[in-house]
């Protein structure tokens, strides 16, 4: 490659750096590849006549391009296609009855004198015979689209393609590609059915840092995560991944152990000593020794206290972490998942919205843990505020690319702005460039004096590269019904207690007061009462003694965060609503589901194939069709993205009733409410002053419990 170097610096002075890297790079991969130098033309031409001297022709370039196929050595590769001229005739018609074929070898040793040509030898033949098939599969193998169809389960519908590059695929044929941590994905498609939900993306994974893949609900953000955990999409080997999307099985382990469990070097270790401790004999004391020895490495004596912490922050009391983990719901073994890939340490550790699983005093605590966390982690989340203080990296996915910007959410916001007006303003002032040119084209097209310049100016708009002008994205609309007004009291809790026995106490003594304008939210750890106050405010569940007393026009609107689990699948949402709702038209039905963006053919779809925040509108639809006048929410946030949230949390602002709402998402009860009620130990304490007041007691009672 020197002397190409050098012939083509002196040839084209004016070429730079990055073009002749461009083109080395073309020269080095391509090379076996080229059958002439018309196909070297074919590959690097263009670029060279750009930055080719005045008169430079075009059939100067080709010359120079013979002269790099010289010097590259494939002049002298001799029968590249098999090709061959005969030294005597060839009577085909010798061969197509299939007599005579036995004793003619080969048609090319037909006259030929010299019999020793005629000598081959069959065990060198058979090698390169071998050598030539090798090489055949592995071009097939190397630099082709490998698609994955098939499909690891009844649920994943999904698939992928990608294209490997030559270079990694020869690196690891020959055990080269080492020990790589940072992870390239490159030139890959996404498909989901018949459906492409990402093509032509490449994503980049620095190790150390932490990537929160956003866009829009529906996009492919969950099926990406499955198509790397899964292996669909090539990442470098001995990369470990752990993927928490399944929750725990339920069996006789306890909890703490079924997370020291997920790290399988202890394991194995510990299961090799106590066999060791088994055998007495002198070499089993000796790899006994070795056995410590790994066991001290690894610090295998601090794993208990750290899996303990780290269910600790998750929210399992003492008592918890020491049952076994088919006494827990699916929700807190989800949780063990959790746990299980934060002790396990994997190289790449893949979260799907974690927070949808957690109360927001283990939100607090998971934000402060992954802040410093070593290796590296890609998690999809709506959560604005978690997305802020838990990644370095944004990837965002939208029209099936994958933008990458560095920093949290909050500088991606403000980057992806600037970005969109460069862009806006770059294709203006093409625009402009371009219909001024064209102007001057009209006008002197058939001027014979100008058809020199005309053409110029055809070859410059030709050669103008194509810019596109920012998409704006629809805008997320919810609205909620318009009510008149309650006076008040409107809802008042007095003196209530709760318990499902009287050895049980959930709430006690409970004084609250709710009216139209009021923006209410409930936190607390799980199971410290949330669910039970909001159905006790519904009258679904009857204290144990004191009162709940409404005012006689409430209409109160449920939200449950098992609604969408709860919606017939089979139907369309205009069908289900027919279902809920006769008597009213189609249109009526469809209007009603334009407040929650369900419009147009979504209508129409059946449920089952709706993703998950277009569920929850549907279900905000089914809840809003009577007009309710007092909303009680349980968890709305779930299954949104992030426009959706933001839409959600101005449609609470703007709506004429009173609202009480169960919300894991920060961002949201610090738009929206204003006030917080807290559930625990059997009380409901209520605080004005906001959710840094709160985040302010959640740091106290971690710094007393977990950090300790």
């Amino acid at each position: 490659m020197e002397q190409c170097e050098k012939l083509i610096k002196e040839t084209f002075p004016k070429i730079n750096e990055d073009i002749y890297s461009y083109i080395e790079s073309i020269l080095t991969v391509s090379k076996d590849d080229f059958e002439n130098f018309d196909e070297i033309y074919e590959a690097v031409g263009e670029v060279l006549l750009e930055v080719s001297n005045k008169g430079t022709s075009t059939n100067d370039v080709r010359n120079i391009c013979g002269q790099i196929w010289n010097l590259l050595g494939l002049s002298e590769k001799k029968n590249r296609n098999g090709i061959r001229a005969l030294n005597a005739p060839v009577q085909m018609s010798d061969f197509s009855s299939g007599e005579g074929i036995n004793e003619t070898a080969s048609i090319w040793f037909n006259g030929v004198r010299d019999e020793g040509l005629k000598n081959v030898d069959q065990k060198k033949l058979q090698k390169a015979e071998d050598k030539i098939k090798q090489k055949q599969e592995k071009r097939l193998n190397e630099g082709v689209v490998k698609p994955i169809s098939n499909i690891l389960s009844q649920e994943c519908q999904a698939s992928a393609a990608q294209v490997i590059s030559k270079k990694e695929s020869r690196m690891e044929s020959k055990g080269q590609s080492g020990r790589l941590q940072d992870i390239k994905i490159e030139n890959f498609d996404v498909a989901f059915g018949e459906k492409v939900l990402i093509q032509g993306a490449s994503i980049s994974l620095a190790f150390g840092r932490r990537y929160g893949l956003i866009g829009k609900n529906g996009l492919g953000k969950t099926t990406l995560l499955k198509m790397i955990s899964n292996g669909q999409l090539k990442i470098p080997p001995g990369i470990s991944i752990l993927h928490v999307e399944q929750e725990v099985i339920g069996d006789d382990t306890l909890a703490i152990d079924s997370v020291l469990e997920a790290d399988t070097v202890r394991s194995a270790l510990l299961a090799e000593e106590k066999k060791l401790n088994e055998t007495h004999t002198p070499e089993a004391a000796a790899e006994l020794s070795e056995v410590y020895a790994k066991l001290q490495a690894i610090e295998a004596d601090k794993a208990p206290a750290l899996a303990s912490v780290i269910l600790a922050g998750l929210g399992f009391s003492p008592e918890g972490q020491r049952r076994a983990t088919k006494t827990f719901s699916g929700g807190w073994r989800m949780r063990l998942a959790l746990a299980r890939a934060l002790f396990a340490k994997p190289d790449l550790l893949l979260l799907d919205e974690p927070t949808n699983m957690l109360d927001l005093i283990a939100i607090i605590w998971l934000e402060n843990y992954l802040q410093s966390w070593a290796t590296t982690i890609l998690v999809v989340s709506h959560d604005r505020s978690f997305l802020d203080q838990v990644a370095t990296d944004i990837l965002h996915l939208n029209a099936q690319i994958i933008d990458h910007y560095r920093g949290n959410y909050g500088n991606f916001i403000k980057t992806r702005s600037e970005k969109q007006k460069n862009q806006q303003r770059e294709w203006e002032a093409q625009q402009q460039l371009r219909a001024h040119t064209q102007e001057f084209i009209d006008k002197f097209r058939y001027n014979a004096k100008r058809a020199s310049l005309v053409q110029s100016k055809l070859k410059f708009l030709d050669r103008l590269p194509i810019l596109k002008p920012v998409e704006k994205e629809s805008d997320v609309v919810l609205r909620f019904p318009d009510v008149a007004v309650l006076n008040p009291p409107v809802l008042q809790l007095d003196e209530l207690v709760f318990g499902y026995s009287k050895d049980l106490i959930v709430l006690n003594k409970v004084c609250l007061n709710a009216s139209s304008e009021s923006r209410i939210c409930v936190v607390g750890e799980n199971g410290a009462g949330k669910t039970t106050l909001l159905k006790l405010v519904l009258g679904d569940l009857s204290p144990i003694t004191g009162f709940v007393h409404k005012h006689r026009g409430i209409r109160c609107g449920y939200f449950s965060q098992h609604h969408v689990d709860q919606l017939a699948m089979d139907v369309t949402p205009v069908g289900l609503l027919q279902q809920k709702f006769p008597g009213a038209t189609v249109e009526e039905y469809r209007r009603q589901l334009g407040r929650f963006g369900i419009s147009g053919e979504l209508a129409l779809q059946s449920i089952n194939s709706l993703s998950g925040g277009q569920k929850s509108r549907v279900a905000f639809t089914v809840m809003c069709y009577p007009g309710p006048n007092f909303l009680v929410l349980d968890e709305p946030t779930n299954h949104l993205d992030v426009e959706t949230i933001e839409a959600l949390s101005i449609a609470i602002q703007n709506f004429g009733g009173g609202v009480i709402l169960v919300s894991h998402d920060e961002r949201m009860i610090r738009n929206v409410c204003q006030e917080l009620w807290i559930c625990g130990n059997g009380n409901v304490v209520r605080i004005e002053g906001g959710f840094d007041e709160y985040r302010e007691i959640v740091e106290k009672q971690l710094e007393c419990t977990v950090y300790k």
